[in-house]
Protein backbone atom coordinates (compact mmCIF):
# COMPACT_ATOMS: atom_id res chain seq x y z
CA UNK A 1 0.00 0.00 0.00
CA UNK A 2 1.06 3.57 -0.58
CA UNK A 3 3.01 5.26 2.19
CA UNK A 4 0.80 8.35 2.09
CA UNK A 5 -2.88 7.62 1.57
CA UNK A 6 -4.49 10.98 0.95
CA UNK A 7 -7.70 9.90 -0.82
CA UNK A 8 -9.74 7.19 0.91
CA UNK A 9 -13.12 5.71 0.07
CA UNK A 10 -14.70 3.89 3.01
CA UNK A 11 -17.36 1.32 2.18
CA UNK A 12 -17.79 0.23 5.81
CA UNK A 13 -19.25 2.29 8.68
CA UNK A 14 -16.77 0.64 11.06
CA UNK A 15 -13.81 1.78 8.95
CA UNK A 16 -15.25 5.27 8.80
CA UNK A 17 -15.53 5.35 12.61
CA UNK A 18 -11.93 4.17 12.97
CA UNK A 19 -10.77 6.94 10.63
CA UNK A 20 -12.72 9.43 12.72
CA UNK A 21 -10.99 8.17 15.88
CA UNK A 22 -7.66 8.60 14.06
CA UNK A 23 -8.64 12.20 13.24
CA UNK A 24 -8.27 11.33 9.55
CA UNK A 25 -11.72 11.96 8.10
CA UNK A 26 -10.23 14.75 5.99
CA UNK A 27 -8.88 11.94 3.79
CA UNK A 28 -12.35 10.64 3.01
CA UNK A 29 -13.43 11.31 -0.56
CA UNK A 30 -16.32 8.82 -0.54
CA UNK A 31 -18.44 6.83 1.90
CA UNK A 32 -21.58 4.68 1.88
CA UNK A 33 -25.07 5.91 2.66
CA UNK A 34 -24.69 4.13 6.00
CA UNK A 35 -21.59 6.05 7.12
CA UNK A 36 -21.76 9.05 9.43
CA UNK A 37 -19.31 11.33 7.64
CA UNK A 38 -19.25 14.49 5.57
CA UNK A 39 -18.16 12.99 2.26
CA UNK A 40 -19.87 12.13 -1.05
CA UNK A 41 -21.94 8.94 -1.02
CA UNK A 42 -20.87 6.18 -3.39
CA UNK A 43 -23.67 3.70 -2.75
CA UNK A 44 -24.57 1.16 -0.09
CA UNK A 45 -22.54 -1.17 2.06
CA UNK A 46 -23.20 -4.26 -0.04
CA UNK A 47 -24.00 -2.48 -3.30
CA UNK A 48 -21.54 0.36 -3.92
CA UNK A 49 -21.56 2.06 -7.29
CA UNK A 50 -18.19 1.00 -8.68
CA UNK A 51 -18.15 3.74 -11.30
CA UNK A 52 -18.76 6.38 -8.64
CA UNK A 53 -15.99 4.86 -6.53
CA UNK A 54 -13.63 5.10 -9.51
CA UNK A 55 -14.67 8.71 -10.10
CA UNK A 56 -13.46 9.55 -6.58
CA UNK A 57 -9.94 8.40 -7.64
CA UNK A 58 -9.06 6.80 -4.29
CA UNK A 59 -5.59 5.77 -3.17
CA UNK A 60 -7.26 3.16 -0.96
CA UNK A 61 -10.71 1.65 -0.52
CA UNK A 62 -11.74 0.30 2.88
CA UNK A 63 -14.06 -2.69 3.27
CA UNK A 64 -14.98 -4.86 6.24
CA UNK A 65 -16.65 -8.13 7.23
CA UNK A 66 -16.94 -11.40 5.34
CA UNK A 67 -20.16 -10.07 3.80
CA UNK A 68 -18.06 -7.56 1.87
CA UNK A 69 -15.48 -10.10 0.69
CA UNK A 70 -16.97 -10.18 -2.81
CA UNK A 71 -17.05 -6.38 -2.91
CA UNK A 72 -13.37 -6.28 -1.95
CA UNK A 73 -12.54 -8.83 -4.66
CA UNK A 74 -14.48 -6.87 -7.28
CA UNK A 75 -12.65 -3.69 -6.35
CA UNK A 76 -9.26 -5.36 -6.66
CA UNK A 77 -10.23 -6.73 -10.07
CA UNK A 78 -11.01 -3.16 -11.09
CA UNK A 79 -7.51 -2.11 -10.09
CA UNK A 80 -8.17 -0.52 -6.71
CA UNK A 81 -5.93 -0.86 -3.67
CA UNK A 82 -8.13 -2.35 -0.93
CA UNK A 83 -7.73 -2.77 2.80
CA UNK A 84 -10.20 -5.40 4.00
CA UNK A 85 -10.74 -6.17 7.70
CA UNK A 86 -12.89 -9.03 8.95
CA UNK A 87 -12.41 -9.27 12.72
CA UNK A 88 -14.44 -11.95 14.47
CA UNK A 89 -13.40 -11.53 18.12
CA UNK A 90 -12.88 -8.57 20.42
CA UNK A 91 -9.10 -8.90 20.28
CA UNK A 92 -9.23 -8.89 16.48
CA UNK A 93 -11.45 -5.80 16.49
CA UNK A 94 -8.96 -3.87 18.61
CA UNK A 95 -6.03 -5.08 16.51
CA UNK A 96 -7.84 -3.86 13.39
CA UNK A 97 -7.54 -0.28 14.69
CA UNK A 98 -3.77 -0.56 14.43
CA UNK A 99 -3.94 -2.38 11.10
CA UNK A 100 -6.16 0.23 9.49
CA UNK A 101 -4.00 3.02 10.86
CA UNK A 102 -0.96 1.44 9.25
CA UNK A 103 -2.86 1.00 5.98
CA UNK A 104 -3.55 4.73 5.70
CA UNK A 105 -0.04 5.76 6.74
CA UNK A 106 -0.86 6.46 10.40
CA UNK A 107 0.77 3.47 12.04
CA UNK A 108 1.69 5.25 15.28
CA UNK A 109 -1.76 6.74 15.65
CA UNK A 110 -3.40 3.39 14.95
CA UNK A 111 -1.24 1.63 17.51
CA UNK A 112 -2.06 4.33 20.07
CA UNK A 113 -5.78 3.97 19.38
CA UNK A 114 -5.53 0.23 19.97
CA UNK A 115 -3.63 0.79 23.24
CA UNK A 116 -6.27 3.21 24.49
CA UNK A 117 -9.01 0.73 23.66
CA UNK A 118 -7.21 -2.07 25.51
CA UNK A 119 -6.70 0.21 28.51
CA UNK A 120 -10.41 1.00 28.70
CA UNK A 121 -11.32 -2.67 28.36
CA UNK A 122 -8.83 -3.64 31.06
CA UNK A 123 -10.43 -1.06 33.34
CA UNK A 124 -13.86 -2.63 32.78
CA UNK A 125 -12.48 -6.09 33.52
CA UNK A 126 -10.78 -4.81 36.65
CA UNK A 127 -13.87 -3.09 38.04
CA UNK A 128 -16.46 -5.77 37.33
CA UNK A 129 -16.69 -8.74 39.69
CA UNK A 130 -15.27 -12.17 38.90
CA UNK A 131 -18.21 -13.77 40.67
CA UNK A 132 -21.83 -12.58 40.46
CA UNK A 133 -21.74 -12.79 36.66
CA UNK A 134 -25.32 -12.70 35.32
CA UNK A 135 -26.40 -14.57 32.20
CA UNK A 136 -27.06 -12.14 29.36
CA UNK A 137 -29.03 -12.69 26.16
CA UNK A 138 -28.03 -10.23 23.39
CA UNK A 139 -30.40 -10.09 20.43
CA UNK A 140 -29.05 -8.79 17.12
CA UNK A 141 -32.20 -9.52 15.12
CA UNK A 142 -35.76 -10.07 16.28
CA UNK A 143 -37.66 -11.71 13.42
CA UNK A 144 -36.63 -14.45 13.89
CA UNK A 145 -34.82 -13.93 17.20
CA UNK A 146 -31.07 -14.22 16.71
CA UNK A 147 -28.45 -14.34 19.45
CA UNK A 148 -25.52 -12.09 18.63
CA UNK A 149 -22.20 -13.69 17.81
CA UNK A 150 -18.79 -12.51 16.61
CA UNK A 151 -17.28 -10.25 19.31
CA UNK A 152 -20.48 -9.89 21.36
CA UNK A 153 -19.75 -12.98 23.54
CA UNK A 154 -16.35 -11.40 24.33
CA UNK A 155 -18.08 -8.10 25.03
CA UNK A 156 -20.45 -9.68 27.55
CA UNK A 157 -17.58 -11.53 29.24
CA UNK A 158 -15.53 -8.33 29.45
CA UNK A 159 -18.53 -6.48 30.91
CA UNK A 160 -18.88 -9.02 33.72
CA UNK A 161 -21.54 -11.33 32.33
CA UNK A 162 -21.96 -14.87 30.99
CA UNK A 163 -23.09 -15.65 27.46
CA UNK A 164 -24.07 -19.28 26.79
CA UNK A 165 -25.70 -18.72 23.39
CA UNK A 166 -22.86 -18.36 20.85
CA UNK A 167 -19.11 -18.89 21.13
CA UNK A 168 -16.84 -15.89 20.50
CA UNK A 169 -15.91 -15.61 16.87
CA UNK A 170 -18.93 -17.51 15.58
CA UNK A 171 -21.65 -15.83 13.55
CA UNK A 172 -24.97 -14.80 15.06
CA UNK A 173 -27.58 -17.54 14.96
CA UNK A 174 -31.30 -18.09 15.34
CA UNK A 175 -32.38 -19.29 18.78
CA UNK A 176 -35.56 -20.93 20.01
CA UNK A 177 -37.64 -19.88 22.98
CA UNK A 178 -36.64 -23.13 24.70
CA UNK A 179 -32.92 -22.38 24.32
CA UNK A 180 -33.27 -18.91 25.78
CA UNK A 181 -35.56 -20.00 28.59
CA UNK A 182 -33.24 -22.87 29.54
CA UNK A 183 -30.32 -20.44 29.91
CA UNK A 184 -32.45 -18.24 32.24
CA UNK A 185 -30.88 -14.90 31.31
CA UNK A 186 -31.05 -12.23 33.99
CA UNK A 187 -30.62 -9.50 31.36
CA UNK A 188 -31.88 -9.13 27.80
CA UNK A 189 -30.09 -6.59 25.60
CA UNK A 190 -31.61 -5.60 22.26
CA UNK A 191 -29.27 -4.12 19.65
CA UNK A 192 -31.21 -4.87 16.50
CA UNK A 193 -29.18 -4.32 13.35
CA UNK A 194 -30.16 -1.16 11.51
CA UNK A 195 -32.57 0.02 14.21
CA UNK A 196 -30.30 2.31 16.21
CA UNK A 197 -32.01 2.76 19.58
CA UNK A 198 -35.47 2.04 18.17
CA UNK A 199 -35.83 -1.65 19.02
CA UNK A 200 -39.02 -2.40 20.94
CA UNK A 201 -38.49 -4.04 24.34
CA UNK A 202 -42.25 -4.61 24.61
CA UNK A 203 -42.00 -7.06 21.71
CA UNK A 204 -39.80 -9.31 23.87
CA UNK A 205 -42.25 -9.16 26.74
CA UNK A 206 -45.08 -10.16 24.38
CA UNK A 207 -43.33 -13.37 23.25
CA UNK A 208 -44.55 -15.19 26.32
CA UNK A 209 -41.00 -16.20 27.18
CA UNK A 210 -40.49 -17.07 30.84
CA UNK A 211 -37.25 -15.30 31.71
CA UNK A 212 -35.85 -13.81 34.93
CA UNK A 213 -34.87 -10.75 32.88
CA UNK A 214 -38.48 -10.06 31.94
CA UNK A 215 -39.75 -10.73 35.46
CA UNK A 216 -37.22 -8.24 36.86
CA UNK A 217 -37.67 -5.62 34.15
CA UNK A 218 -34.13 -6.09 32.88
CA UNK A 219 -34.81 -5.65 29.15
CA UNK A 220 -32.62 -2.92 27.71
CA UNK A 221 -32.17 -1.36 24.27
CA UNK A 222 -28.67 -0.37 23.18
CA UNK A 223 -27.87 1.54 20.00
CA UNK A 224 -26.96 -1.19 17.53
CA UNK A 225 -23.73 0.57 16.49
CA UNK A 226 -22.35 0.13 20.00
CA UNK A 227 -22.36 -3.67 19.79
CA UNK A 228 -22.70 -4.55 16.10
CA UNK A 229 -19.95 -2.36 14.71
CA UNK A 230 -16.27 -3.44 15.00
CA UNK A 231 -15.02 0.07 15.68
CA UNK A 232 -14.06 2.17 18.72
CA UNK A 233 -17.81 2.41 19.38
CA UNK A 234 -17.63 -1.20 20.56
CA UNK A 235 -15.51 -0.13 23.55
CA UNK A 236 -18.23 2.35 24.49
CA UNK A 237 -20.76 -0.44 24.04
CA UNK A 238 -18.90 -2.70 26.45
CA UNK A 239 -18.77 0.09 29.03
CA UNK A 240 -22.53 0.53 28.51
CA UNK A 241 -23.07 -3.20 29.05
CA UNK A 242 -20.99 -3.16 32.21
CA UNK A 243 -23.08 -0.29 33.57
CA UNK A 244 -26.26 -2.30 32.87
CA UNK A 245 -24.97 -5.48 34.52
CA UNK A 246 -23.09 -3.88 37.42
CA UNK A 247 -24.49 -0.35 37.89
CA UNK A 248 -22.00 0.70 40.58
CA UNK A 249 -18.87 -0.95 39.22
CA UNK A 250 -17.57 1.73 36.85
CA UNK A 251 -18.01 4.54 39.38
CA UNK A 252 -14.67 3.63 40.97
Amino acid sequence: MVAQTERVVSLAPSATEILQALDATDRLVGVTHHCDADAPAVGGWLNPDYETVADRDPDLVLTADDLQADVAADLRERGHEVFHAAPATLDEVVESFADLGAAVGLADEGAALARRARSRLDRVRRLTPDDDRPVVYCEEWSDPPMAAGNWVPDAVETAGGRYPFVDAGERSREVSATEVETARPEHVVLHVCGHGECADPEAVRQRDWTLPAIERGNVAVVDDSLLNQPSPKLVEGIETLAALLHPDALDS
